[in-house]
């Protein structure tokens, strides 16, 4: 289908690589990968025609159609989801009107033993069963399902683009690729800006799909579900592996085992031609064997070992300060938002030094337990911190509050403290700042750099007690290893809010599951939790829920009853109730973020209106009379969505 031969490409007369050679075929689910910088994305590009390569081909056969994802793009603003959405069908009708040109050429023409008659027919039958493929003009509802498939709800499909955040505009222009069909996806990222639930329906559809893969993915579980072949950038070249990922992980490692032998009885070759040469150089009868020793010497071909870069893979970070034995204790700890109970009961105790998981589906009170411990929100029972706790806490929003005009290197330099500062290169390095990057100002980082940088900052504070919130989201597997690596020799205490399976496997001792309105207590590592929920993976806690909830809140309970009627309701049934229930679950999540947010401001008004300074200052009664109101609307969306999860 696409075949590249001698492609090379060069950067200000910097290879990035060259004479690479490979061929794509249908039904191929490749993974491209390497390290930062190795070019999968310029590879990308250039196999999609957005991009010329500095020499070299790229052969497309014909009729064949290429879509690519880029990470950035820019986005319409224009439409509505639906009509967005409906500009992948644009072709349909050019595609029809083809098939009609060809057919009446076909009733025009008498000479049916032809070469020519047979080859129109051929391409009568081609185009015609790409029109059926492509659904004809039946298309809505495969592209409803894509749209549901993607996050959507139906609700959704009218709403102008605008109003949506730049990670579901890209769920938008994710859907119009792939409702187009091509005979070859090239996907770059494309589970940047997706949930969980989306992600494994991308996983089943591309599985399922006609067209060939190429996709750059940091999620390893998501290339081995979708992958059958693993294509990696290495030192300028790259090597085909027909096997999966983790297969290309340990034929990787043999490979790399092999070339350094190679290698070091090469260097011990050259070492002994190098010693001949000088120690008979001068000497007359010699001469022919060391010249012919010079020959040897000159047309030897270096060896390469692929790139590894251990310049900081074992990072130690310095012991922190001594916390009590409890940093955290939780006693019949209760938050409610109006008539609401996110959880009740809560008993629990953080042992200084364990490592600990918080996880759920959605809008359980994870993220409000940990405001809860930050001292944030209010809440009823007690909440204890232990003595000398120094926490450090790593939110959604973290990377947007770093200082722009601070380069990299200054941004750490800051906050490290003592040998540490010497190894700040190495650090920088480890989570893909090296070179030249550790001078970028931080303004002009990407999303996924700020978060990375923002993680190394925390890391190297002085705090004894780290809450980590998906800290994963943008990092890849190289620096998800390095980051876990660095949390295991933390000498205090951690609690990570996550559903990745691979970062939280050996890394944490307990699990705390949240759903229907209680916290409840699994000791062991993330596996032993699975196991004993009978479930593969953490994505099925947002599909399911919590089993053993018991039936103090209402609303969990009624919208779980269906799913335990399994066997009266078919399985699509029982999917769109889950779609459902999880797009009301996360509008009272949004609602109860803002009231808490409007709580917090009216609080510190108070405060501010107690004093006789404030009492004197008129802008203050205004701006609290603004915030009761803005409080009392907040309130009154939030009592409207959970009547509607109620229901």
């Amino acid at each position: 289908m696409l075949s590249v031969e001698h492609l090379s490409v060069e950067f200000s007369a910097r290879p990035l690589f060259s004479d690479v050679s490979f061929v794509i075929n249908k039904k191929d689910r490749i993974a491209l990968v390497g390290k930062n910088g190795a070019g999968k994305s310029t590879l990308l590009k250039i196999l999609s025609g957005h991009q010329e390569p500095t020499s070299g081909t790229v052969s497309v056969q014909n009729d064949i159609t290429i879509g690519y994802l880029p990470q950035v793009m820019v986005l319409s603003d224009e439409h509505t989801v639906m009509q967005e959405a409906e500009k992948a069908f644009e072709h349909i009708s050019e595609m029809q009107e083809s098939i009609e040109r060809l057919n009446n050429q076909l009733a025009e023409r008498t000479d049916y033993e032809s070469a020519d008659y047979m080859a129109l027919v051929d391409r009568f039958t081609h185009e015609s069963e790409r029109f059926q493929m492509m659904g004809g003009m039946n298309y809505h509802a495969e592209l409803e399902r894509t749209l549901q498939g993607l996050g959507f709800s139906t609700s959704d499909f009218d709403r102008p683009t605008k109003e949506f955040s730049g990670g579901w505009r890209m769920r938008i222009e994710l859907a119009k690729l792939l409702l187009r069909r091509p005979d070859i996806l090239l996907l770059d990222e494309p589970t940047n800006h997706l949930d969980i639930e989306s992600i494994r329906w991308l996983e089943k559809f591309l599985s399922h799909s006609a067209s060939a893969v190429v996709l750059v993915s940091h999620d390893r579980a998501f290339i081995n579900n979708v992958t059958n072949r693993t294509l990696e950038i290495s030192c300028g070249k790259i090597t085909d592996y027909k096997v999966k990922y983790d297969e290309f992980m340990k034929l990787r490692a043999e490979r790399r085992e092999q070339q350094l032998r190679a290698y070091e009885n090469q260097q011990k070759e050259i070492a002994d031609i190098k010693d001949f040469i000088e120690r008979f150089r001068y000497k007359p009868t010699k001469a022919v064997q060391v010249q012919s020793r010079i020959k040897q010497l000159e047309k030897i071909v270096p060896i390469e070992v692929d790139e590894v870069d251990n310049s900081c893979l074992h990072l130690k970070f310095p012991p922190c300060s001594r916390s009590g034995d409890y940093p955290v204790i939780c006693d019949e700890v209760e938050k409610s938002y109006g008539g609401h109970c996110v959880f009740h009961n809560v008993n629990l105790t953080i042992k200084r030094g364990e490592k600990v998981a918080f996880v759920g589906k959605n809008g359980e009170g994870k993220s409000t337990l940990v405001k809860c411990i930050m001292g944030e929100i209010p809440y009823t029972g007690t909440l204890k911190l232990g003595h000398n706790v120094e926490i450090g806490y790593y939110a959604q929003n973290q990377a947007q509050l770093l200082d722009g005009e601070c380069t990299v290197f200054d941004t750490i330099d800051r906050v490290a403290k003592g040998d540490i500062r010497l190894k700040i290169r190495d650090i920088l390095g480890a989570f893909m700042f090296g070179g030249e990057a550790s001078d970028k100002k931080v303004k002009v980082l990407s999303g996924g750099e700020r978060s990375r940088l923002a993680m190394i900052k925390l890391l190297l504070e002085p705090v004894n007690f780290l809450i980590l919130d998906e800290p994963t989201n943008h990092l890849d597997m190289r620096t998800k290893d390095v980051l876990k690596e660095a949390i295991l020799s933390f000498d205090g205490t951690v609690i990570v809010v996550s559903h990745d399976r691979d970062f939280l496997d050996g890394l944490v001792s307990k699990v705390y599951e949240f759903g229907g309105g209680q916290v409840r207590e699994h000791i062991g590592g993330i596996y032993d939790f699975l196991q004993k929920k009978e479930m593969e993976s953490l994505d099925e806690l947002h599909a399911t829920g919590s089993p053993s909830a018991n039936t103090t809140n209402s609303a969990y309970s009624n919208s779980t009853q269906p799913q335990m009627s399994e066997g009266k309701l078919s399985y699509e049934e029982r999917k769109e109730q889950a779609k459902t229930r999880r797009k009301l679950e996360k509008e009272v999540e949004r609602c109860e973020t803002e009231v808490s947010r409007l709580e917090s401001e009216k609080a510190a008004l108070e405060a501010k209106l107690a004093t006789p300074e404030g009492a004197a200052d008129t802008a203050l009664f205004s701006q609290y009379g603004q915030i009761q109101q803005d409080l009392s609307q907040a309130e009154d969306a939030w009592e409207k969505a959970m009547e509607a999860l109620g229901e």
